[in-house]
């Protein structure tokens, strides 16, 4: 029939019923998901500086935050220039990027470049805040990348 297939239930000691179906709360599949989250965000920065190359030795350390359903946040820490990411709070980081989940796994998916991230926090999809100068920086070096890139397009 066509309505939502209930998920089995058995027993576990101490008399708890328990769903034979993984849900998001079970540790295997949150682990799965920050697993994911860091493949992505890596793809994510690896194309940011790809297309940014003067901020590729950049000494900074960026916490991520990806809105989930239900409040959920996940948090994660990545430290520049090598570009190590984990799931950590980030608490010394100098700049905090704030995104819904679904949206930065779209972008990602997408293969969204500088000027659609660009775009993103213009919106307000994506939020960054933290240290002013590196935030001015950072913002500094891409509209220069970009002009340069316009001029290249121009001249070829």
């Amino acid at each position: 029939m066509g309505g939502r297939a209930e998920p089995d239930r058995s027993r576990e000691a101490g008399g708890r019923t328990t769903s034979s179906r993984r849900g998001a709360g079970c540790p295997a599949e949150v682990t799965a998901l920050a697993g994911d989250a860091i493949e992505l965000l890596d793809r994510a920065a690896r194309g940011f500086l790809e297309e940014v190359p003067a901020l590729k030795d950049l000494k900074l350390v960026v916490g991520v935050d990806l809105n989930g359903r239900g409040g959920d946040v996940q948090q994660f820490r990545i430290d520049m220039p090598d570009l190590d990411i984990r799931k950590d709070m980030g608490t010394d980081a100098k700049i905090r990027i704030e995104m819904r989940r679904d949206f930065f796994n779209l972008m990602v998916e997408h293969g969204a470049k500088v000027a659609d991230w660009e775009q993103a926090f213009y919106e307000g999809r994506a939020k960054a805040t933290g240290v002013d100068q590196y935030l001015k920086l950072i913002q500094r070096v891409v509209e220069r990348q970009q002009e340069r890139a316009r001029l290249r397009r121009a001249r070829g």
